[in-house]
């Protein structure tokens, strides 16, 4: 059973549960309309699902509401970031901002920040990069519980570990987005639906290294799904198509992991975004067993920002980019697909989709968001529709 909310009363409902969970008004909004955006944009695993998970992390200390980015250096396009267990959306998005500055005046920034909580999705991040017309890529380590194996081992050593590249087309339309479905409706309202309309049709490829991200896993396991084979190995080592091995504990008191894509290739960009992401940011690896009790989800990223227009290449960039999509998708489609896309293409029909038709929740994820409002004093309806 499924239960749908249009995207601005989801982002209300989801703001309320924050604000009980301490956050003054605007970071609570803030982190709903992210939230919400991540679910709109097709990705429900960052979206309002891991609402239950960030307000045990608020009861248990390793979130803090209300809490800044701090500076710890500043060379000029050199930047080094505490997140200080804030919300990963607030911090990474202050982070962003300062970056985006610096690149503008020196033509690129290379920026650290370590100690955030989770980031949620990632793509929002290069979203904001592309927008003022910035290359970006970004990389992500997780201290959260070992749930990916390395490559030839049997159990989980390190998290999911987003990548990350945003490159601007500018002139490329949303019109030009395979796959947006033709809408005669108006969207929902809403400030995350109001960011949905500011999004261009530019490069987003954003993808955990993992065969899959671990919030897919807990949404398929909520919807009582079975998942692709490859993708899993359970807690002894063997392949499974049941996502409840990386969800809950099994009989054994251990999880099993999920693989890394790409084989020993995908394995060594897991490793590089660990190393980038959490060695060289100062938020630190992963390099101790789990703790199943332990809710926080804490994020290191590096980010490097680069200006195409102080390369003095701006006019033919722009024009050999949009020049090879157009080859891209000028060729034949092939059989089982319905058009040539580009990274982001898919979220933004996605977007275009559910801003009409809504955002649909399984019964299980609602329940545990409604249990999560009960902790902090906030009763959301429990009925589904």
């Amino acid at each position: 059973m499924q239960k749908t909310l249009q995207a601005n009363q989801l982002q209300a409902q989801v703001s309320a549960v924050l604000a009980g969970a301490g956050s003054l008004p605007e970071e609570a909004d803030k982190v709903a309309s992210n939230l919400v955006l991540a679910n709109l944009s097709g990705h429900d695993s960052h979206g309002v699902g891991m609402l239950p998970r960030y307000v045990d992390a608020v009861f248990e200390g390793g979130l803090k509401p209300n809490t800044s980015a701090r500076m710890v250096l500043d060379t000029g396009a050199l930047l080094t970031l505490d997140g200080q267990r804030g919300y990963g959306q607030i911090v990474g998005e202050q982070a962003m901002m300062l970056g985006i500055a610096r690149a503008k005046t020196h033509g690129s920034c290379i920026m650290t920040l370590g100690n955030a909580h989770h980031l949620g999705r990632i793509g929002h991040f290069a979203e904001m990069a592309v927008g003022q017309g910035l290359v970006s890529l970004h990389f992500v380590n997780v201290l959260s519980r070992p749930v990916v194996a390395p490559f030839g081992g049997a159990d989980g050593r390190f998290g999911t570990n987003p990548c990350c590249i945003g490159i601007p087309l500018t002139g490329r339309g949303l019109a030009d987005s395979p796959g947006r479905p033709k809408q005669g409706t108006a969207p929902s309202g809403g400030s995350a639906a109001h960011e949905v309309a500011s999004v261009g049709a530019h490069f987003i490829l954003d993808f955990a290294t993992s065969r899959v991200a671990q919030g897919k896993m807990r949404v398929a396991h909520n919807e009582g799904r079975l998942v692709e084979p490859g993708t899993l190995i359970d807690e002894f080592g063997h392949p499974t198509t049941d996502p409840a091995v990386v969800v809950v504990p099994q009989s054994n008191g251990l999880f099993g992991a999920l693989l890394a894509f790409g084989e020993y290739k995908g394995y060594g960009l897991a490793v590089a975004c660990e190393l980038l992401g959490g060695a060289l940011t100062g938020g630190g690896t992963w390099h101790k067993p789990t703790d199943p009790s332990v809710r926080a989800v804490v994020n290191g990223m590096l980010t490097i920002l680069i200006d195409p227009a102080r390369l003095g290449a701006e006019t033919s960039f722009h024009a050999e980019a949009l020049a090879f999509v157009d080859w891209l998708q000028a060729g034949p489609v092939a059989s089982g697909s319905d058009a040539v896309q580009i990274a982001g293409d898919p979220e933004r029909a996605a977007r275009a989709q559910r801003e009409v038709d809504g955002i649909s929740i399984d019964a299980l994820t609602w329940q545990e968001i409604v249990m999560a409002g009960h902790k902090v004093g906030v009763t959301l309806p429990m009925r589904f529709t």
